[in-house]
């Protein structure tokens, strides 16, 4: 099969394409023939820093992946030859046998039903960004009624925390900077405001205050919008733990979390916008385009 591998590290230099075996299927785990896969920030960092996972070589970058099973183990019986899934492929060892590929081996864990109606694209957006987003608002216990403050609400992460929010009732404001961004938060169901000098003052003339506060940009978000953070009001961040009472949010992989999103995008409840998909030889250009901030919507790898 052809993938996407690096040898060393670094960044979008270091790609490139090589013909490497077919992943082996363990027992409890099935080969899934990859239709697309999503780009994430975390690619970049583990693909430049040694320090970050145990790695070898040559490392396959990419967790996020949709595809069609090709092949199952003899104790995977959730999976069948010719089923759509979604996956989040983190495994123990950094991009060991990632979905930057025409194929990847996932244990059943990782996986769950492709959303219907949903492009391969799109759907291939859903893992990562979903169980962030889907664990952050767990964190943040947030009742129908509150009002959440989603710092990067047009991101791979805010965008889908938006959605989530919103379809339990919760009032959102969300930050953004582009026009488009700000016209595609609202098109979300939020209240957008412009991110930036005088952030706090564009919110409190939308509301007279905020219940909670979810960074899923960094950069100083939370230093930006601290004058919110009154008693009572709970912060959570993907970027910036450093703040005394901050929660800090990694995506957990649960099966039953993953499953919960492919059924919400199911009935329209949450949607992915993809900003621009490459072919796997254009790897390297598609880590630039990710690293320039520039992109709207989800970057995608379609092999």
């Amino acid at each position: 099969m052809k993938a996407v591998v690096y040898q060393r590290f670094g960044g979008p230099e270091v790609l490139e394409v090589m013909e490497l075996p077919d992943p082996r299927v363990n027992v409890d785990g099935v080969l899934v023939r990859v239709k697309a896969a999503a780009l994430n920030p975390a690619d970049l960092g583990v693909q430049a820093d040694e320090s970050s996972f145990e790695t070898y070589f040559p490392a396959v970058p990419g967790w996020d992946v949709a595809g069609v099973v090709e092949r199952a183990g003899p104790g995977a019986a959730e999976f069948s030859p010719g089923d759509e899934v979604i996956g989040y492929v983190r495994g123990p060892v950094a991009h060991r046998n990632g979905a930057y590929a025409e194929k990847v081996s996932a244990d059943v864990r990782t996986l769950a039903r492709k959303p219907s109606g949903m492009s391969w694209a799109a759907a291939a957006g859903l893992p990562l960004g979903g169980l962030t987003a889907l664990q952050a608002l767990r964190a943040l216990a947030l009742s129908p009624g509150e009002t959440l403050l989603v710092h990067g609400a047009a991101g791979g992460v805010g965008s889908l925390a938006v959605q989530l929010a919103v379809s339990r009732g919760i009032r959102v404001i969300g930050t953004a900077g582009s026009p488009g961004n700000l016209a595609y938060v609202r098109s979300l169901g939020a209240s957008a405001v412009r991110y930036g000098p005088g952030v706090v003052s564009r919110v409190l003339d939308v509301v007279p205050g905020v219940d909670a506060v979810l960074d899923g940009a960094g950069l100083g978000a939370v230093a930006s919008t601290s004058d919110l953070v009154r008693p009572g009001v709970r912060v959570a961040s993907i970027a910036e733990f450093s703040f005394p009472g901050v929660i800090p949010v990694f995506a957990r992989l649960a099966s039953g979390d993953l499953a919960t999103l492919a059924e919400l995008a199911s009935s329209g409840v949450l949607s992915v916008r993809v900003a621009r998909t490459f072919p796997l030889a254009s790897a390297a250009e598609a880590q630039l385009l990710l690293a320039s901030g520039r992109a709207e919507g989800k970057v995608v790898l379609i092999p």
